[in-house]
């Protein structure tokens, strides 16, 4: 990705609120993904994304694409998801017995219902990715996007799953390791990997598991043993990247996106190392979220690798308050006096469409971007 040393970039993590009326359909979904793109180089996105409101590779669909799964119904006292099967939960047990009624975990209005599952995912053979014809129809539809809009951006990306998320919603039934079972994972999703790369797209890795896991394992795990269970899965990652350039990559990891408590968030030095050691340029990271926002100090002892960029996130979606121009611009000035202007993109804490109203999702894009243009001015003296 292009550094901030002429003023402070701007980006996303990627989900963004469908077009009014759109439609999955031949000749017409290139054109909702051109209204998207349109909108976030209006409001001054520097590295845009398509939205990925449509883009098919949901995690039902891995299921049936990936050779070795097979879906079956839950077995008593089984869950079909790591998230649902968290201390947080057993700590709020009346909000998330309220939340699971209502079928939300986002609380917004018009949301579509999210039922808990009735079924699981496990692997019962080998993992062989059966097609690329997902990645494929997202590449080309967004080149397509791109082309009508007329106006090329100077970067844009796409996001797949790091295997230390996939993880949460595929079980491990055939492997003798997880360190086995990690890598098949990784393996699996290579072929999603280059493919972007060599589109000419921005990789962005999405791994919110890197700490949400920490809350998702019961008992709660020792700091080495999960320093163990989170390097597995981060090994594999970086085999699954090998040869891949790293500016070409980001590496995004946040506390996830459901709006609860998450006091039993795992802090951010404990795992600022180990991401670090992913083989990409970029880590796009939650900074916004007031659970985590006193955490940009943790980046006046951590010293960036040199060549390495920080995104962290200036605007939350776990709140529908738009925040201010000027907040926005102290954040960044925070983590440039941390880590040096020039290697500080401003980003959000995770994907905003479908976390809050669409209407308050491009205001916080908008508010996003005229803070970078604060922070530009005071940091460099021009807007």
């Amino acid at each position: 990705m292009k550094n901030s040393a002429q003023g402070i970039r701007t980006s996303h993590v990627g989900r963004l609120p469908a077009p009014t009326g759109w439609s999955d359909q031949p000749g017409q979904l290139a054109g909702a993904v051109a209204e998207t793109v349109k909108k976030q180089l209006e409001l001054g996105i520097d590295c845009v994304g398509d939205g990925e409101y449509w883009n098919g590779r949901t995690l039902p669909h891995y299921g049936q694409q990936l050779g070795g799964v097979t879906i079956r119904p839950l077995k008593p006292g089984e869950v079909g998801a790591m998230r649902e099967f968290t201390r947080e939960r057993d700590a709020f047990p009346g909000l998330y017995a309220d939340m699971d009624r209502v079928q939300t975990l986002f609380c917004v209005p018009g949301e579509a219902p999210m039922p808990t599952a009735h079924e699981k995912m496990v692997i019962t053979a080998p993992l062989q990715p059966k097609s690329r014809e997902a990645i494929d129809r997202e590449i080309t539809t967004f080149k397509g996007a791109l082309a009508q809009v007329g106006r090329s951006p100077d970067e844009a990306f796409i996001c797949v799953y790091a295997p230390g998320w996939l993880d949460h919603f595929i079980y491990n039934e055939f492997y003798k390791t997880d360190e086995e079972f990690a890598h098949a994972i990784a393996e699996a999703l290579r072929p999603e990997y280059r493919a972007v790369v060599e589109a000419g797209f921005i990789l962005q890795l999405d791994d919110p598991g890197v700490v949400t896991s920490w809350d998702m394992l019961k008992p709660e795990p020792s700091r080495a043993d999960y320093r163990r269970y989170t390097m597995a899965r981060l090994d594999a990652l970086n085999h699954a990247l090998a040869g891949l350039p790293e500016e070409r990559v980001r590496y995004h990891f946040c506390w996830g996106s459901w709006h609860g408590p998450h006091t039993s968030d795992l802090p951010l030095k404990e795992v600022v190392d180990m991401v670090l050691r992913v083989k990409a340029q970029t880590y796009s990271f939650e900074a916004g979220n007031v659970r985590h926002e006193h955490e940009w100090t943790v980046w006046q002892d951590v010293k960036l690798p040199p060549g390495k960029l920080l995104m962290p996130g200036v605007v939350s979606h776990a709140t529908n308050i738009v925040e201010h121009p000027e907040l926005i611009a102290g954040r960044i000035r925070k983590y440039a006096d941390a880590v040096g202007r020039e290697n500080v993109i401003a980003g959000t804490d995770c994907g905003l469409g479908s976390r809050v109203h669409p209407e308050i999702a491009w205001a916080k894009l908008a508010a996003l971007a005229e803070g970078a243009r604060l922070a530009t001015k005071s940091l460099l003296g021009r807007g």
